[in-house]
């Protein structure tokens, strides 16, 4: 049987972007019932620059392009679900970008790293120290899905969160796309965000455990200059662990599954079929038999 072309996505308010090789779709269900459709074509900096396709270097160039579209059909969802007067420009699209960076560098960097400060007069050795700092971001990074994942309008993106996620099984699956066909597969995916972010907690507390334990200032500048390569790492991490079927594989991203049992919930049909929607929009095999047709009549 042929491979089913990699397809992803995100849950976003009322609806779920989905993203195909081409093409980006977000269907959101409007407040009068029907599913509005924003599809657009995919177009990456990696396309005109061939290096930035190389391992390592691809995980943060898809990293910020995920984070661009994802706002992006965020912004557009609002504003369908009537829930935001206007799209965001690109140039707030940027400034949102910047203020979610630094406030994630100052949650999940500056508090950990300043806190593990206070173990130092007890601890002395670096890399214990490191771990134990990484240990504190992970609790950290735990306690924040924790918390979100109890605010009642968190929880109604989780459910098309979970939505996305079979829809996804589904057509990897290769059945028809029926809310009926959907609904038993499951909502925890593999290559889900919260894996790689779970993935990236991981691979920063054994990055960070060698780099000794100098000034305040200094561990703060480390670990945001090594961010990048920590997020390479992880990117690889997820697309090697997506793509393979061994055992030992199946075992090492439970733990990120389990996660999703906190990021996702049992979605509605109707949210399904939302889902459908927009995978169906960026479905290679539509419009491809779509071109082949014009083709044929060229």
């Amino acid at each position: 049987m042929k491979q089913k072309v990699s397809i992803g996505g995100q849950a976003v308010i009322e609806g779920v972007m989905m993203r195909g090789p081409k093409y980006i779709a977000t269907a959101v269900r409007e407040p009068g019932g029907t599913i509005a459709i924003d599809k657009s074509a995919l177009s990456s900096v990696a396309d005109k620059y061939p290096l930035l396709k190389k391992p390592m270097i691809r995980g943060v160039v898809a990293l910020v392009e995920s984070l661009v579209y994802g706002l992006k059909s965020l912004s557009y969802s609002a504003q369908v679900a009537g829930e935001e007067g206007e799209e965001l420009s690109d140039k707030e699209i940027a400034m949102t970008m910047v203020f979610a960076l630094v406030l994630g560098i100052g949650l999940f960097v500056i508090l950990p790293t300043y806190a593990a400060k206070a173990i130092h007069t007890s601890i002395s050795d670096p890399i214990l120290l490191n771990l134990l700092e990484g240990m504190l971001r992970l609790v950290i990074f735990f306690a924040y899905i924790f918390g979100i994942s109890r605010m009642r309008d968190i929880q109604r993106v989780f459910e098309y969160h979970g939505a996305e996620h079979k829809t996804i099984f589904a057509y990897e699956a290769g059945v028809e796309l029926t809310a009926e066909n959907i609904r038993p597969y499951s909502r925890l995916h593999p290559r889900c965000g919260t894996n790689f972010l779970l993935i990236v907690m991981i691979v920063s507390i054994v990055l960070f455990a060698f780099l000794g334990w100098p000034n305040l200032l200094e561990r703060i500048v480390s670990r945001v200059i090594l961010l990048p390569v920590v997020a390479g790492i992880a990117y690889e991490i997820i697309r090697f662990a997506g793509r393979s079927e061994k055992r030992w594989v199946a075992i090492a991203i439970t733990p990120g599954l389990w996660l999703q049992n906190l990021t996702t919930r049992e979605p509605s049909d109707d949210q399904i079929e939302v889902a459908v929607a927009a995978l169906t929009a960026v479905n290679p095999a539509n419009y491809l038999s779509s071109e082949t047709k014009v083709d044929d009549h060229a």
